[in-house]
């Protein structure tokens, strides 16, 4: 068995840390735990929430973000993530269990609100910047964010991960995405998370 290497990442929420396996995690989408019981899906982030200090777990496409409960100590709570990851990863165990409905990963288009067939092009530029400019920047924040819906002006967006919750969220996505967008794309006004 070849030893591996698990690299870590802070990311802007101090309670988050990013494990990057040196592997693909996700083979498509992004998958978001925030309680013990939606982990049930996964034997992985069962194994990362039994620790009981962890309060989320993140599943990106070639890492995992997991976000320590209120007071917990990340030099006491890493090591025992490190060898939960560790032997998940040297068992070649599957990352959901099989036949759970929750395996699935929520296609980035899962429940986009109907959008007008009269801004297609509108929205194909929408969905265009952030799969090329958002989704990339977010992602080495230990993140995603997904397109959910454009109306009149307002593009509704989704955010998981680090990204949910962390006071610098709300700010950024204001701040950076809206005026990338506008910038782009002038029927733009302004973007909400839902």
């Amino acid at each position: 068995m070849h030893a591996m290497l698990i690299q870590t990442e802070t990311t802007p929420n101090p309670s988050t840390l990013k494990f990057l396996p040196g592997r693909r995690v996700m083979e498509a989408g992004t998958r978001d735990f925030a309680t013990p019981e939606e982990a049930e899906a996964s034997p992985l982030a069962e194994a990362i929430f039994s620790t009981g200090e962890v309060v989320g777990v993140f599943f990106g496409r070639d890492f995992i973000s997991v976000t320590a409960a209120p007071g917990a100590a990340w030099r006491d709570l890493k090591p025992q993530i490190l060898s939960v990851l560790l032997d998940h990863f040297s068992s070649e165990a599957p990352l959901f269990r099989p036949g759970s409905a929750h395996g699935i990963a929520v296609a980035p288009d899962a429940d986009v609100e109907g959008d007008d067939p009269a801004d297609a092009d509108i929205v194909a530029q929408i969905r265009e910047l952030i799969e090329t400019r958002v989704r990339p920047a977010v992602a080495q924040d230990g993140g995603d964010i997904v397109y959910r819906g454009f109306r009149g002006g307002t593009v509704f967006l989704a955010m998981h991960g680090a990204c949910s919750g962390c006071p610098s969220s709300t700010m950024t996505l204001k701040q950076g995405i809206e005026s990338l967008l506008k910038h782009y794309v002038p029927e733009v006004e302004t973007v909400e998370a839902v």
